[in-house]
């Protein structure tokens, strides 16, 4: 089965069904796998047209394009990222398992498989002239073929497999299924609730006729909130640089002047690109850092700016975990799983994410650790896990008993879980100077570099498998399970941090003097009389930095009166969506369908992915983790598929030999 761009551009409504997926990227070819899948047992052989929505090409969509930096990672390791359902997922339909992207390259280095070519210049993703193409994929081959288990690939590896991913996707529909790839945005959706569907695009007079519509939009743009507004205003008044919230691969950071003071506003993995974008990709570079005691020095091109960086927290995220799991495995979930979701969902009051979910959060995460430290490190504990964990069982979360508890049965405070300590670990920290701020935050990195890298404190690892099992369990929950974003910014924080060499960079960046900490609680003023910037945090009471360039390092908020997709804001205008208190949309928990301004699901459009209230836990699924991910395309194919057969029933004539030949 082939997919080509659709060669007409006004064409009559098909004679088959039709599904339009808006987004080509990893979800939308994720949703597309499980139509793969399903279709010989719910489908019937019947004709089906499947058009693709999407700027960029499919698979890799635009997040994971071809065309970035190579020296941007993922901040996974490669045998933990797959696109391939395996027996831990639970789901209705058939498991078609695949390589995870370790094992692709593995095939890919011994001939097995081979990657796309690189996508021609103009289709979004272009590499400029028939020489840099082939460079540019010479270039790839030689990092697959250097590609381990352990390793953090860069974008443009990951790009490779998710085109790959996309082909073979395709080429496993069955007969008489088509695709038809459109390169272009989509600007509305409209049409009955029990009739087909029309889809407008930019750049076409007539709409798609479709069956159904499925969004897989990613990521979203947003118009600035009021504070960057302010902010973009006060920067033109004066002549200075504010960058808003952005993905940080399509912002333009040419006008960061070098050797001059950059405010930063944010310490996740937005900073870290930035951070590489502006040394490493302006001609800096590591030397040292080959063994233990080695340490990582940087070598500065003199075309840096200086990052003063803060943030709330005034931490960068905790680093990956540099080992893997041996021995037991947690027993997840415990006590927060299906029949603990069941009760807060068929209650007669609206649960209360404090009162009634945060404490079952908690106690999973606590059991977690505590079954890793009592498994793992039986000798730093003084009581039989068995008993350990009848008493943990039996007691309150956050009780004093329970801290009794623990307290008798852990004499180290070092081996009890604080989860609060660990989500502030600067509150009520306060340094004498700017300076020591910095020595002591080069310590704390240095210290969480080398706890996760250190298997005596694999409780970490026990925490971890709860955070991600947590995860699975609140996607039932939708906005009841994270209000406000709290849950996934936390998640996001302690498990979905950079690799441990990005921090190893960070620390040698800060020795440099090229990043500079500003500290917890981190605060931007705008001096109009000054015209310039200037940030301060708590840590350091008194002090501050100038500047007249800020950088807000983070994902754009796309709540619904901001929300840069046309196609969400015309859905939000007319009720056809709704959002949660977290402004993320509404959908049916079960297969993910739109759930209107009555409260209804759309019986034909659905939407997946992280901006819906049953977003999954980070960009791709470990193998063997259950994969919320592939449960909820699997949810929203099935249904999609059995809509579609319905119909195709009453009203699609056969297809012609000549047809189903196709």
């Amino acid at each position: 089965m082939s997919a080509s761009p659709d060669p007409d551009p006004v064409r009559t409504p098909p004679a088959a069904p039709s599904v339009v997926i808006v987004g080509a990227g990893p979800r939308g070819t994720g949703f597309l796998e499980r139509i793969a899948a399903n279709a010989p047992s719910l489908y019937g052989g019947l004709p089906l047209d499947i058009h693709l929505v999407d700027p960029f090409p499919p698979g890799a969509g635009r997040i994971w394009r071809r065309d970035q930096s190579p020296l941007l990672w993922m901040n996974s390791m490669a045998e933990d990222v797959t696109m391939f359902t395996d027996d831990s997922v639970v789901l209705e339909g058939p498991v078609r398992p695949g390589p995870a992207l370790d094992a692709w390259a593995r095939d890919v280095a011994a001939g097995r498989a081979r990657p796309a070519a690189a996508p021609a210049a103009g289709s979004g993703a272009g590499s400029g002239a028939d020489g840099g193409a082939a460079a540019d994929q010479a270039g790839l081959l030689a990092e697959i073929a250097a590609l381990t288990a352990q390793s953090f690939p860069s974008r443009r590896v990951q790009s490779a497999y998710l085109s790959w991913v996309y082909e073979r996707t395709v080429a496993a529909l069955p007969p008489g299924v088509r695709v038809h790839l459109h390169p272009t945005h989509a600007l509305r959706v409209h049409g009955p609730r029990e009739g087909r569907q029309r889809v407008m695009l930019a750049g076409r007079a007539e709409p798609l006729e479709a069956d159904l519509v499925v969004l897989t939009l990613g990521h979203l743009d947003a118009e600035p909130d009021p504070d960057q507004v302010e902010l973009a205003g006060f920067a033109r008044r004066h002549g200075l640089l504010h960058l808003p919230p952005d993905f940080t691969a399509d912002s333009d950071l040419s006008a960061l002047p070098a050797g001059e003071p950059v405010v930063v506003r944010g310490f996740g993995l937005a900073f870290v690109d930035l951070m590489v974008l502006l040394t490493e990709g302006r001609g800096g570079h590591y030397t040292g850092g080959e063994g233990p005691g080695d340490e990582l020095v940087y070598h500065p091109s003199g075309r840096e700016p200086v990052l003063h960086v803060g943030s709330r927290r005034g931490v960068p995220y905790h680093s990956k975990i540099g080992y893997g799991l041996t021995g037991e495995r947690p027993p997840l979930p415990r006590f927060l799983g299906p029949a603990q979701v069941d009760a807060l969902l068929s209650g007669t009051e609206r649960p209360d994410y404090d009162r009634d979910i945060r404490p079952l959060v908690e106690k999973e995460l606590g059991f977690a650790h505590y079954h890793r430290l009592f498994a793992a490190h039986p000798e730093r504990t003084r009581v039989h896990w068995a008993d350990f964990e009848e008493k943990y069982a039996a007691v309150g979360p956050g009780s004093p008993e329970l801290e009794a508890l623990i307290a008798s049965a852990v004499p180290d405070p070092a081996d009890r879980l604080d989860l609060a300590a660990l989500d502030r670990p600067l509150d009520g920290v306060r340094f004498a100077s700017y300076d020591a701020l910095q020595d002591g935050l080069r310590a704390y990195i240095a210290g969480d570099l080398a706890r996760r890298h250190d298997p005596a404190h694999s409780a970490d690892l026990g925490v971890f498998l709860g955070l991600l099992s947590v995860y699975g369990q609140l996607v039932r929950l939708g906005d009841l399970g994270d209000p406000g974003g709290r849950w996934h910014g936390f998640f996001s924080y302690l498990a979905s941090g950079p690799p441990g060499p990005r921090l190893r960079q960070l620390l040698a960046l800060s020795r440099a003097g090229v990043v500079r900490f500003l500290g917890a609680d981190t605060t931007v003023e705008a001096d109009e009389r000054g015209g310039v910037f200037r940030a301060r945090g708590a840590s350091v009471p008194g002090a501050y930095v100038e500047a007249r360039a800020l950088v807000e390092a983070r994902l754009p908020d796309p709540s619904p009166d901001r929300t840069l997709s046309p196609l969400l804001r015309a859905l939000y205008d007319e009720g056809a969506a709704t959002v949660s208190a977290a402004g993320l949309v509404r959908v049916d928990p079960g297969d993910g369908r739109l759930v209107e301004r009555d409260g209804r699901p759309h019986p034909r459009r659905f939407s997946l992915g992280p901006y819906t209230t049953a977003r999954s836990s980070g960009a791709f699924t470990r193998p063997r983790t259950g994969g919320p991910a592939f449960r909820q395309n699997d949810a929203a194919a099935r249904s999609a598929l059995t809509l579609l057969a319905e119909g195709a029933a009453r009203t699609v004539r056969a297809p012609s030999p000549s047809e189903a030949g196709r």
